[in-house]
Order: C-alpha cells, then sequence, then structure tokens
C-alpha cells in the first residue's frame, strides 16, 4: 500500500461513534448545511418502509433535526414499494417524473443522477433500499464528516458484509473486480474498505459536477472521479457496523462485473467498446444456453450541464 494511503487512513477512516448526534446537531446549526437522504428503489417493498420509518425518527423528529428532506425515488417498481415508502414518511418520486424531457434510461446510476434534480439539500446521502436490520448510523454516520468537516466532500460508509451466516463473504463483485481494478489502476483508492456501496454521502456542489454511469458502474465511477476532482484528502469513510441486504445470483453479479469493469475501461482510456455486450450460459434441459445481455454504455453528463439544473439554481 502506499505510504499516501496509510496516512489517509489514519486521518480519513472513522467510527460513526466517533460523532455523536449533539456534535452533528450543533454544526449542522452552526453552518446552516441542509441535509437530503435519497433512497433508490425498484421492487422493494419488504425494506422500503423500515429504512424510512427509522430515519423519520431517529433523524427528523423535532430533538434530532438532522435530515431535511427524506425521498424515495422510484424507478419503475411493479409492487407496492412506492405506497410504502410514502406511508412511512416519504416523499416519493417516480425516475420519469424528474427531466421529463430526457426518456429515462434503466439502472441504478440513472436514478442517482435524476434525484439531485428532485431534492435542495447541500449535502446528499444515498441509501439503498434493500437493507435489512437498518440502522441510523448509516446516514449520520456518514454524513457526519461533511457536517464537521469543511475539507471533506465525499464519504463512504464500510461495513461487514456477511453472505447469509458467512461473515465477510458478502461483497464478491467487489473482491474479484472492483478492488483488483482499483489496486492496479487507482491505487490511492486502495484504502476503501467498500469502494461499491450504496451508502455515501457527498456535497451537492461536487456532484453536481460528476457524470453518473446510468447503471451498476456508478459507485466506482463517482469514487474514482471525485478523486481526480477533489483528491484523495477530500475523500473519507466511516465505520457503520454491519450491512443486510437481499443478495443476487450469480449471473446478475456478472452483467455487475461487466458494467463496473467497462466504467473502468472509460476512465482508463475515455475510448469505446467494441463490442458492449456479454454473453452468459444457463443449463437448460436442451444443454448450455447461451443468453447475451447489453452492458451499460452510457453516462449522464455533470448535472451543472442540464439547462434545467441550473436555471433552478438561479432563481
Amino acid at each position: 500500500m502506499l505510504e499516501e494511503v496509510e496516512r489517509w487512513l489514519a486521518r480519513r477512516s472513522w467510527s460513526a461513534a466517533d460523532r455523536p448526534l449533539d456534535q452533528l446537531l450543533a454544526a449542522k446549526r452552526g453552518s446552516g448545511t441542509t441535509v437530503s437522504v435519497v433512497l433508490p428503489a425498484l421492487d422493494e417493498e419488504a425494506t422500503v418502509g423500515a429504512i424510512v420509518a427509522t430515519i423519520r425518527r431517529e433523524l427528523m423528529s423535532d430533538a434530532v433535526p438532522l435530515v431535511d428532506e427524506l425521498v424515495v425515488v422510484d424507478s419503475g417498481s411493479t409492487d407496492r414499494t412506492a405506497e410504502v415508502a410514502a406511508a412511512a414518511g416519504a416523499r416519493v418520486v417516480h425516475r420519469d417524473e424528474i427531466l421529463p424531457r430526457l426518456p429515462a434510461l434503466p439502472g441504478k446510476g440513472e436514478v442517482l443522477w435524476r434525484s439531485l434534480l428532485a431534492t435542495t439539500g447541500d449535502v446528499v446521502c444515498f441509501v439503498d433500499a434493500d437493507l435489512k436490520d437498518f440502522s441510523a448510523d448509516f446516514v449520520s454516520g456518514i454524513v457526519g464528516p461533511l457536517l464537521t468537516d469543511p475539507d471533506v466532500h465525499f464519504v463512504k460508509a464500510m461495513y461487514d458484509r456477511p453472505l447469509g451466516e458467512a461473515p465477510g463473504q458478502g461483497g464478491r463483485v467487489t473482491e474479484l473486480v472492483a478492488r483488483p481494478l482499483l489496486n492496479l489502476h487507482w491505487p490511492r483508492l486502495a484504502g476503501f474498505v467498500q469502494p461499491l456501496g450504496g451508502e455515501y454521502a457527498a456535497r451537492r456542489e461536487l456532484l453536481e459536477r460528476l457524470p453518473f454511469p446510468v447503471g451498476y458502474g456508478v459507485e466506482l465511477g463517482l469514487l474514482v472521479d471525485a478523486l481526480h476532482t477533489v483528491g484523495l484528502d477530500a475523500l473519507a469513510q466511516v465505520d457503520v457496523g454491519v450491512r443486510r441486504h437481499r443478495h443476487q445470483d450469480g449471473r446478475a453479479l456478472g452483467r455487475m462485473a461487466a458494467a463496473i469493469y467497462r466504467t473502468a475501461q472509460l476512465r482508463l482510456a475515455r475510448g469505446h467498446l467494441v463490442r458492449p455486450v456479454l454473453t452468459q450460459f444457463e443449463r437448460t434441459a436442451e444443454g448450455f444456453v447461451p443468453r447475451t445481455y447489453a452492458v451499460d454504455t452510457e453516462e449522464r453528463p455533470p448535472m451543472a450541464e442540464i439547462p434545467e439544473y441550473a436555471q433552478r439554481h438561479a432563481a
């Protein structure tokens, strides 16, 4: 590991317990910083309600007004995600209602990008909607450094990721794809424990300057681009405990890995893939059948370049 990264780990890695809520509230009052929490959601009726209810109860009360805005962006759920989220106290916005002049592309990154137009906070905190046993530390922990340290601009959560009952076996795409890519090509980011984690917070003024890969590559893309935009010392991570969520099957992970590799490739060469598809194999009664999927090849430009966004901030 680079000496620079070792120093960064000592200076920019914390625990959620390092910043008690009263300290965060005092810093928030002193700075006037507003905080938006965004949950991108697709068919998450089983978990989104509990996450929203916890944030409302523990971080949006009169006693603890840490979060100013809680928005669930529904990207086309066919279940009761929107209804459950609204009943729990979130403002629910459908992806297609945001920036309707641009037809929406499928993918998580598309939802996160559009959420910048649907929120107003100075700090934007993203939280996946499939988390189980959710703790408010996932929000307060990663928002904390942004409220207390003006030199910090981007904060990732770090945590243990069990796979079922097996500790430390989650995050398979991280270990097999993302971590090798970062260590080999962006070694200054080698200190991030969970580079692909869906829980992170950043200053709006940074997010609006970054392009957003529309699919699974969004976390890697934002992390790499944030490094080049504000430098390593402006990035940080906070330990928030244990993350439990719905795991995907091996083929889905393969598609995720291909999108992440493609995101890295574009940042290494800023070129174009010759053949942006991935073929996988599924055993059927007739033998192995090839299934070919498109790999995400789209990125949205920095939100600061979108006229509707510029007009809103000029108003």
